[in-house]
């Protein structure tokens, strides 16, 4: 039985099928990127996954336990989606956008669970939330940074706190659509080894990509998306050299036989 295992989601808008049957299986630990043209269907898998689009059908089972479909409409706890865009809160410095979510889900469990002193535990948790924010962001290598806003930070620095800002909220499953979407060179060497490190602690990621060199350097396995279908899968190595001419026209355009 694979950690996570994606079976037959299915999604469309109106008369537009966006999403015709995906299916992955996922080991714990392991990296694996989606590549395709645009308008393919791959953020919006990812959006799926995280509940912030409901599939049509289809079902997610993380350690053999069903997580999808949620009936009810919120951010699926087992995945953590870090955006294009980081959606970082311009108002907020580092820290309090990581804490900002933190907070949240505590008053909402403390709410579900009818806690009395409210008020006061909120106070505790908000503390202690603090304090893991920080070392997240200092694991980040981000300690310099804690009180800075997101217009004083670099792409790659805002990059890495949203990052944390998920990996706060303790997801089963990080997914990052296009994490190196309009980075330089340097910072995308930077993130490539957040990444990396991710991995060496044990997380298990879906990364949404154009960047092909990216791609190479962090997948255990790579699925070629087409039409809303998985068209072709493999490492890395079987991929850049497979002789399906989807594939081969889609690397062609995009550098990958470079």
């Amino acid at each position: 039985m694979c950690y996570l295992e994606i079976k037959d989601i299915y999604k469309s808008f109106n008369d537009l099928n966006v999403l015709n049957g995906i299916s992955m299986d996922i080991e714990k630990g392991e990296i694996i990127t989606i590549i395709g043209s645009s308008g393919n269907g791959k953020t919006t898998f990812l959006r799926c996954l995280n509940n912030l689009e409901s599939m049509d059908s289809g079902v997610v089972y993380l350690d053999g336990k069903e997580i999808l479909p949620i009936k009810e409409k919120l951010n699926n706890k087992h995945f953590g989606l870090i955006f294009q865009n980081y959606n970082l809160f311009p108002q907020y410095s580092a820290i309090e956008n990581i804490v900002l979510p933190m907070d949240l889900k505590a008053k909402k469990e403390l709410k579900e669970n009818k806690e009395k002193n409210k008020k006061e535990r909120l106070k505790v948790m908000h503390n202690e939330n603090m304090m893991i924010g920080i070392e997240i962001l200092k694991s980040l290598g981000l300690g310099e940074k804690i009180n800075y806003y997101p217009h004083q930070l670099s792409g790659g620095q805002c990059q890495r706190v949203a990052i944390a800002r998920a990996l706060a909220l303790k997801p089963d499953v990080l997914c990052f659509d296009e994490p190196t979407s309009a980075l330089d060179p340097r910072i995308t060497k930077e993130v490539t080894k957040v990444i990396k490190d991710l991995k060496k602690d044990g997380y298990t990621m879906i990364i949404v990509t154009h960047d092909m060199d990216f791609a190479k350097h962090v997948s255990d396995r790579v699925y070629f998306m087409h039409k809303g279908l998985i068209e072709v899968t493999g490492t890395p190595q079987e991929i850049f050299e497979s002789d399906n001419e989807l594939l081969k026209e889609f690397l062609g355009s995009n550098g990958g036989e470079e």
